[in-house]
């Protein structure tokens, strides 16, 4: 039997017998795992107040606040499955990513560190911790848990990535290039390892292989503005101006209207003397400044100098 229509026939009890309670239980799960979250929270809401010390009920209700994007509901319920039952460990592990993204990064780590206390061996708790020391900015526990790890699973392909990250941001170029590679040995097909080999070459002067790498990066991910962006301004800083500006079309062809594309498209026109494109494209960048990086007092002081 399909799960569709298992649901099927767990409806048809719940119609003929609405306090069918196991039934109803199976039906939230069934319809949690298929995508109906909505539908899954009802029955779940409606079998907390019937059972409000039912550590599993409210676990699943965590779960499926998550889906529909409600993370302090989410917290909520994850924190009174935990009150009820304050070893559930899957719910304690479910709070601190809920936490993660409620940017409560103290409590989220706490929560880690407990799963960590049951199992020695997770390597999913001490990726989570990397991410919230990151997130912090504390760079040197990032690495220490995201390399916690890797000892852990070798296999972690974002472990990898962030500590190649973080490397790069700390200027040890030669570990983050080797990182980066590791991240490619395990996933080939990673663009955004291929994006940051690229922009190492560059800085280190490796134009021909930066230009390579961004190649594939853009192969893998054509709607990757960043390499787009880093493509243009290298051929520029050669002087290949046509072809900088080749490269930014075809950039807002595949992804769409971008204040950051407009802005290197209008600088690419300054630099062709292209006065009249450069300012429509400075004004463009200033319509859609959602996704422009640039200061708008910048912006609106290269389009003054234009005159």
């Amino acid at each position: 039997m399909s799960k569709a229509e298992r649901i099927d026939d767990l409806q048809q009890i719940l119609r003929d017998d609405n306090n069918n309670y196991q039934a109803r239980r199976e039906l939230a799960i069934l319809l949690l795992d298929t995508g109906y979250a909505d539908e899954a929270l009802a029955h779940l809401l409606f079998l907390s107040k019937t059972f409000p010390e039912d550590s599993e009920i409210f676990y699943n209700l965590g779960i499926a606040y998550e889906k529909l994007k409600k993370k302090d509901d989410a917290k909520n319920a994850y924190l009174k499955a935990i009150e009820i039952s304050p070893a559930e460990i899957d719910a304690i592990y479910n709070l601190g990513l809920v936490l993660t993204d409620l940017k409560e990064y103290d409590n989220a780590i706490e929560c880690f560190n407990r799963v960590i206390e049951t199992d020695k061996n997770d390597s999913n708790s001490y990726f989570n911790l990397g991410i919230c020391y990151l997130k912090k900015g504390d760079l040197v526990d990032a690495v220490t848990n995201f390399q916690n790890t890797i000892d852990l699973n070798d296999e972690d392909i974002y472990a990898h990535f962030y500590i190649g990250n973080i490397f790069k941001e700390m200027g040890d170029i030669q570990t983050a290039y080797e990182k980066f590679n590791k991240v490619l040995e395990l996933s080939p097909a990673y663009s955004w390892a291929y994006y940051n080999l690229a922009v190492i070459d560059w800085e280190c002067g490796n134009t021909d292989d930066a230009l390579s790498k961004l190649e594939k990066t853009i192969e893998l991910n054509p709607k990757d503005t960043d390499a787009y962006i880093v493509y243009a301004k290298i051929l520029s800083s050669e002087h290949k101006y046509e072809q900088a500006e080749a490269i930014i079309n075809t950039a807002i062809e595949k992804c769409g209207r971008n204040g950051n594309l407009f802005y290197i498209m209008a600088q690419i026109q300054k630099q062709m003397n292209n006065r009249d494109e450069s300012l429509k494209y400075f004004n463009l960048a200033l319509e859609n400044s959602t996704t422009l990086n640039t200061n708008i007092k910048f912006v609106n002081k290269e389009i003054r100098s234009l005159g």
